[in-house]
């Protein structure tokens, strides 16, 4: 038995060559969706000086081999560095994306129905939303109303949906 078949593991338990690959492949993955995540995102991120050259470069390069191989080692940098960091920077992107899509499918069916007549509606968002333009709002309603039945056009109803998106948008409000 040589000694690069085991490795000890910090309760002094040997792991197996093959556990180590795995691990190896797994930051190997984690350095994939590492750049997945935007270049600014990654440049905030607290993480090896090297790994963020590396991504760097990669972002930059064309050739399918030279890609290939900059990601082999990006995942050998992964091995040195603090998967947390990463592990968090992913979750925060996949959960805002989540809430993005949340927040798009609702000011859609808002808008479709503020278009088909639901003031029972209206009535709630302006009582749910009271720091809005109450009067800009139910302009932007008659405004895309009038589109709709005369079919003359689709930007009321586009600044009706950006407008409805824009107050689902604030911080402070949860989308469920």
């Amino acid at each position: 038995m040589t000694d690069y078949e085991f490795e000890e593991n910090e309760y002094g338990d040997r792991k197996s060559k093959s556990q180590v690959k795995r691990e190896m492949l797994a930051l190997q993955e984690l350095g994939e969706k590492l750049l997945e995540l935007p270049l600014d995102r990654v440049m905030k991120l607290d993480i090896l000086p090297e790994l963020k050259e590396a991504v760097v470069e990669l972002k930059k390069m064309t050739a399918k081999e030279a890609k290939r191989r900059q990601i082999q080692y990006i995942g050998a940098l992964m091995r040195n560095a603090d998967p947390e960091p990463i592990k968090a920077a992913i979750a925060d992107v996949e959960a805002g994306s989540y809430q993005s899509a949340k927040i798009f499918k609702r000011a859609e069916s808002w808008r479709d129905r503020l278009c088909a007549g639901d003031d029972a509606l209206e009535t709630e968002i302006i009582e749910t939303f009271p720091d809005m333009d109450v009067p800009q709002f139910r302009q932007l309603v008659r405004n895309a109303k009038k589109e709709m039945e005369k079919q003359t056009g689709k930007k009321a109803f586009r600044v009706l949906f950006k407008f409805i998106k824009d107050i689902l948008d604030k911080p402070s409000l949860s989308v469920e």
